[in-house]
């Protein structure tokens, strides 16, 4: 059996990242070419949808890791962990998970010289020492069994995208920086909530670029966006407020 992982949602702005694994039988990889599967960033949504309903049906096994955007922060104020290192351990959790001794994993950073960072980050938080992995660049647009996992790590993500868009109440698209829906989102959140949502990667730079943009422009922050995302430029704050109301 051939497990292969893939995630989706790692550089968002809004909302979890998601990893996939798709484990197959060696002689169900033609299935998989068959049904055309390929990247998942050159699909449509509906394109993906359709296709991980046949995926499920070919898969041995799937397993799918959410993580949420608060506890990609959480990782990073506790353990000081990167997300390239919170990827790694999410990783080799999965192949712990997974009775198999071969993974394709879709690699981040250069493979070229040696294993590669990312591997040697998985094989740091791994116990299991009986397994091989394969750990390419660009390898789900090479093999179809990790296009399998991209779709359905996509399919994931887009179904938990939906869902938040429903509990607040405004479509702000895909949750990346650039997309103008989301950043028109971010805007709403420094204005008008009046606390900090978990929803939001507040360790991106986007977020303090576009607070103090918008302060810079005179608009009315909450007093959290202030304190928590520009502490940084708090004392100017101080003197400009103090300075308006002299006006």
């Amino acid at each position: 059996m051939k497990p292969f992982r893939h995630q989706a949602g790692r550089g968002a702005l809004i909302g979890p990242m998601v990893i996939a694994c798709v484990c197959i039988e060696k002689k169900d990889e033609k299935k998989l070419k068959a049904i055309g599967v390929k990247d998942s960033k050159a699909l449509t949504p509906e394109k993906r949808e359709e296709l991980a309903k046949y995926i499920e049906d070919i898969a041995k096994d799937i397993v799918i890791l959410r993580i949420p955007a608060c506890k990609i922060l959480s990782y990073r104020k506790e353990y000081k962990m990167k997300l390239d290192e919170l990827e790694a351990l999410k990783v080799a959790q999965i192949i712990e998970m997974v009775n198999a001794k071969k993974f394709y994993i879709d690699s981040l950073g250069n493979v070229e010289e040696g294993k590669g960072k990312f591997e040697e980050n998985i094989r740091k938080n791994l116990r299991r020492k009986d397994v091989e992995l394969i750990v390419e660049n660009y390898a789900d647009e090479t093999y179809p069994v990790v296009s399998a996992a991209s779709i359905i790590a996509k399919v994931e993500r887009d179904r938990e995208i939906e869902k938040l868009k429903k509990e607040v109440g405004f479509d702000f698209g895909v949750g990346y920086s650039h997309d103008e829906r989301t950043i028109k989102f971010l805007e709403k959140i420094f204005l008008e909530y009046d606390k900090k949502p978990n929803f939001v990667r507040w360790h991106w730079n986007t977020v303090e670029n576009l607070a103090e943009k918008l302060w810079k422009e005179g608009k009315n922050l909450k007093p959290w966006v202030k304190k928590e995302i520009l502490k940084g430029k708090s004392w100017q704050m101080i003197i400009k407020d103090f300075f308006k109301k002299k006006k």
